[in-house]
């Protein structure tokens, strides 16, 4: 079967890039399904608006139905830790979050909650993001992540140095979750992803930042709820001088989305993609291989079914 690239010459703010989805994350089919009617591990989509993305991702993958069930409460969890708003980059695009919401609802959620452990002041974070009033205009829930008491001790007895943890009532109680990270920059992490979004769900992540910061991230994701979609908002990239940003300059237009219930592999295609704007080695970021050793997915892409989709 064919392998191609596409999407050629996309402008990129600030500068003219040729951008594709990388030799790791080239098409063995141009199919959403194999010959046996097995469905895609992961969708990456590219050129379109974030809503329209998702709806093009979330079909490929068998319709939101297929993970959200009538009457289940669903959290929602993007990145809303700063206060900036959307064209900064620092936290999931709203546009998204609000389709995501309304998938959800059409597929039978009885109730949708987003919140974030913000950075920034809990408050502006979610006004300025633009996140709080597509959440309303949608009929979900925000709620705040600002104090301890809304945390709850988990252990992780697979974690090799986070072995226990408080995470955010909201997570225990749902029935299903889903993460939604903005694809950027990390002075620590070295990038934001999906499993550095699970820091969002913790109370205390000073120690984190105190131990081994890659490991403990992939520790987080044994978190034994885990989400059932991973989606990577890339329409707007912080490039450099993550996670909050300085000005207009760090940021990357883009157009991009990547979606997939494999974490680690959804953020080896998400990195993959990134490092074509500005450099970023997968070696670096050492939670994909932490986390592959702890068997939460695979960094190997030719390994997993994949479509990419050009809108």
């Amino acid at each position: 079967m064919e392998r191609r690239h596409f999407l050629k010459g996309l402008a990129l703010t600030g500068a003219a890039s040729t951008l594709s989805f990388s030799d790791g994350m080239e098409l063995l089919a141009q199919q959403s399904t194999s010959s046996t009617g097995a469905l895609v591990d992961l969708v990456a989509v590219m050129g379109g608006e974030p809503d329209l993305m998702f709806r093009k991702a979330i079909a490929e993958l068998g319709g939101m139905k297929r993970f959200v069930k009538p009457g289940q409460k669903v959290v929602v969890k993007p990145n809303i830790g700063w206060d900036k708003t959307p064209e900064y980059a620092a936290n999931t695009n709203p546009i998204l979050v609000k389709e995501v919401i309304q998938q959800c609802f059409a597929a039978g959620a009885k109730e949708v909650i987003v919140f974030d452990h913000t950075c920034d002041d809990w408050r502006k974070s979610y006004e300025n993001s633009g996140i709080e009033s597509v959440v309303k205009e949608t009929g979900a829930k925000m709620m705040p992540g600002n104090e301890e008491s809304y945390y709850r001790e988990v252990s992780l007895p697979k974690g090799k140095i986070l072995k226990k943890t408080k995470i955010h009532s909201a997570i225990l109680d749902c029935d299903v979750w889903i993460n939604i990270p903005v694809l950027k920059n990390h002075g620590g992490a070295k990038m934001t992803m999906s499993m550095k979004n699970l820091m969002g769900i913790v109370w205390d992540r000073k120690f984190f930042h105190q131990n081994d910061l890659q490991q403990c991230i992939a520790d987080c994701c044994t978190l034994q709820k885990k989400p059932i979609l991973n989606i990577v908002d890339a329409y707007r990239i912080m490039k450099t001088n993550g996670p909050k940003g300085t000005n207009l300059g760090d940021v990357a237009l883009s157009k991009a989305l990547m979606v997939s219930t494999d974490i680690v592999a959804v953020d080896t295609a998400a990195a993959k993609f990134f490092n074509q704007i500005q450099e970023m080695p997968l070696d670096d970021i050492g939670h994909l291989a932490n986390a592959q050793a702890l068997g939460l997915g695979t960094m190997d892409l030719d390994k997993i079914k994949m479509k990419q989709i050009k809108m």
